[in-house]
């Protein structure tokens, strides 16, 4: 499985995203992104901030509400260079549980993305995920 590419983020819920944004940049990360998606609780609001040589994303749940048990961490997400490759190499060797049949693409998310959730061994949820350039549909990296 030589696609994989590097640690890409680490998600955090936030009740309040501009506290969250400042207090990571006080650590000295810097907010690169910001976005939102629908959910069915509401428009979640999101911000990537790079720290050093990863990324953290916050997301503000658009209900105001923390997800219940899930923890203030609820993913981390490991970058691809070809997502589709990895979930099959995943599938025959039969690694991870996971959440969605095929990779959702979110063309209109972060400059253009597509990913796919699984469970890990202890249930934790881990997100594989493949950037493309809005433009041009090619792969950031």
């Amino acid at each position: 499985m030589r696609s994989y590419l590097r640690l890409a983020h680490i998600a955090i819920y936030t009740t309040d995203i501009e506290r969250s944004i400042k207090f990571y940049e006080t650590l000295g990360a810097e907010c690169t992104m910001r976005d939102s998606v629908q959910k069915p609780t509401g428009i979640n609001q999101l911000a990537m901030l790079t720290l050093t040589n990863f990324e953290i994303e916050l997301i503000q749940p658009g209900d105001g509400k923390m997800p219940a048990g899930e923890g203030v961490i609820p993913h981390f997400a490991i970058e691809v260079a070809n997502l589709p490759l990895v979930v099959n190499e995943m599938r025959v060797m039969g690694l991870g549980e996971f959440c969605t049949e095929e990779p959702i693409e979110l063309p209109n998310l972060f400059g253009g993305l597509r990913n796919i959730f699984f469970k890990g061994p202890s249930g934790e949820m881990v997100e594989l995920i493949e950037h493309f350039d809005e433009s041009t549909r090619s792969k950031r990296l």
